[in-house]
C-alpha cells in the first residue's frame, strides 16, 4: 500500500491507497481512521480499481483546523480531494459517520459522484426538527451520547479520566455494539489509542455530533432530492445503533438501490465481517459503467 497526502479545501487530507483504475473512496466512522478499510484496500485494487482510504478531517494524520465541522465544509474537502487524486468522480463509501457524509454528497456533488455504497448508515429521511432538538425531547432524563456531546468542553473532560482516550476506545470497540468481539484485538485496538492519544485529538471528531443540528439546516435545499446514481446499502444484523430496519423505504429517496444483509455481525461490518463486507462492494462495484 502507498500513503500521502492530498491538500483540498485548505487543509491536508492523509490517506492509504492501491491499485488504479476507478476512484473508490472509503470514509471511516467515529472513532476511526483510515485503518478501518485495511481489509477492503487489497481485495479492490486487485478487482482493478483505485482504493483509497481516506482519514477524514479532523481525524487521524490528517489536518485538524479550528474550523466548524459541518456537512457543506467536510463534503467541500472530500469533493477537492477527488480531484486532487486526479480523478472526476468517485464512488464514495461511507460506514457510520463517512455514511452520513456520502448520502448528502451525492445530491450536493453529483457532478463527483459515481455510485454510494452505505455501510450500516442509510440515506435517512429529514427529520421535522433538528435531530439533537428531538433526541433531547424523546430522552430528557437519560440523554444519550450524541446530546451529552454538545457541550464543548463536557466530553473531553470526561474523555481524560483514567486513562483517556485508551478506556473510551476499548469501551467503544469492545460494547455491545460488536458482536464479533474478536477481531479487536489488543493490537488493533492499540492502532486507534495511538491515533486518539494526543491532547486534543477526540475533538474534531466531536465536533461532527456538535454540528448535527446545523447540518439539517444546510441540507434543507437539497431535501427531497432523489438520488440517481446505482447505490448499495449493507447493514448488518447486529447492529443496535444503525439497525437494518433503519433502511426500509429509502428506495424512496434512493430509486437505483441494492440492499444487503450481512449476518454474525454488529457495527463495525468491515472489520467485523471483511469478506462478506468486500464481496458485497465488490459484486456492486462491477456492474457499474466505468468512470473517470
Amino acid at each position: 500500500m502507498r500513503d500521502g497526502y492530498a491538500t483540498t479545501n485548505g487543509i491536508r487530507m492523509y490517506y492509504v491507497e492501491e491499485g488504479h483504475g476507478p476512484l473508490v473512496l472509503l470514509c471511516h466512522g467515529f472513532p476511526e481512521t483510515w485503518f478501518s478499510y485495511r481489509h477492503q484496500i487489497e481485495p479492490l485494487a486487485r478487482a482493478g480499481f483505485r482504493a483509497v482510504a481516506v482519514d477524514l478531517p479532523g481525524y487521524g494524520r490528517s489536518d485538524k483546523p479550528d474550523a466548524t465541522y459541518d456537512v457543506e465544509w467536510l463534503n467541500a474537502c472530500l469533493a477537492g480531494l477527488i480531484g486532487a487524486l486526479g480523478h472526476e468522480r468517485a464512488v464514495m463509501v461511507g460506514h457510520d459517520w463517512g455514511g452520513l457524509l456520502v448520502w448528502p454528497f451525492a445530491r450536493r456533488y453529483r457532478e463527483r459522484t459515481a455510485g454510494v455504497v452505505g455501510i450500516n448508515t442509510p440515506d435517512l429521511p429529514r427529520p421535522a426538527v433538528p435531530p439533537i432538538r428531538l433526541l433531547r425531547d424523546l430522552s430528557p432524563d437519560e440523554p444519550i451520547y450524541m446530546v451529552q456531546f454538545q457541550d464543548r468542553g463536557v466530553a473531553e473532560w470526561v474523555f481524560s479520566w483514567g486513562r483517556g482516550a485508551d478506556d473510551f476506545l476499548e469501551m467503544i470497540f469492545r460494547s455491545v455494539a460488536t458482536v464479533r468481539l474478536e477481531v479487536f484485538t489488543d493490537e488493533v485496538l492499540e492502532v486507534y489509542k495511538e491515533a486518539f492519544r494526543p491532547a486534543g485529538a477526540l475533538t474534531p471528531p466531536i465536533e461532527y455530533y456538535r454540528n448535527m443540528d446545523r447540518n439539517w439546516d444546510l441540507t434543507a435545499d437539497i431535501d427531497g432530492t432523489p438520488i440517481t446514481v446505482p447505490c448499495l446499502m449493507i447493514s448488518a444484523t447486529g447492529d443496535p445503533v444503525l439497525t437494518p430496519a433503519m433502511a426500509d423505504g429509502m428506495e424512496e429517496r434512493v430509486p437505483d438501490l441494492e440492499k444487503v444483509l450481512i449476518d454474525d455481525c454488529g457495527h463495525w461490518t468491515q472489520q467485523e465481517q471483511p469478506e462478506a463486507t468486500t464481496a458485497a462492494i465488490l459484486s456492486y462495484l462491477r456492474r457499474l459503467d466505468p468512470w473517470p
